[in-house]
């Protein structure tokens, strides 16, 4: 079965694994990775373009599946060794989550709707991928196709 899920990052740091095809959540911990399966669709919301970033982006910015390698680390110099997980992403384009704030199942009726993206890597509904999907490709490729 496939699942769907949500990472939070600053937008130039998804850019990065965007290029780079992998993605990288929880400032680089292996365990919420671990949770993804290969085939497993991913969303990135970027709450602003940089990391710590007041802009107010509030963006999903890349979405892709989770390929058939597990967790791995990469020496990034300093001593930060994070975890990356191997993604395929989509052509796409950066589409504000507010007018899809009322529709998804992750925010609909929820006031403080940002509170649900502090833990990193949130599990969503095939529903909600489809409606995040359609606005960000113009298609809806994924769990309807399930």
């Amino acid at each position: 079965m496939r699942n769907y899920w949500v990472g939070v990052a600053s937008a130039d740091h998804v850019a990065i694994g965007r290029a780079q095809g992998f993605m990288q959540v929880c400032h680089g911990k292996g365990g919420p990775l671990r949770r993804i399966r290969p085939g497993d669709g991913v969303i990135y919301y970027s709450p602003a373009q940089t990391m710590g970033g007041k802009d107010g982006l509030q963006s999903f910015t890349a979405i892709g599946t989770a390929l058939d390698r597990p967790p791995y680390q990469k020496d990034m110099g300093g001593g930060f060794i994070p975890f990356r997980r191997d993604v395929a992403w989509q052509d796409s384009r950066t589409t504000p989550i507010r007018p899809l704030l009322d529709q998804l199942e992750l925010t609909r009726g929820r006031r403080n709707w940002g509170y649900v993206f502090r833990f990193g890597l949130v599990p969503i509904s095939p529903s909600d991928f489809d409606a995040i999907a359609q606005r960000m490709t113009n298609a809806v490729t994924t769990a309807q196709a399930d």
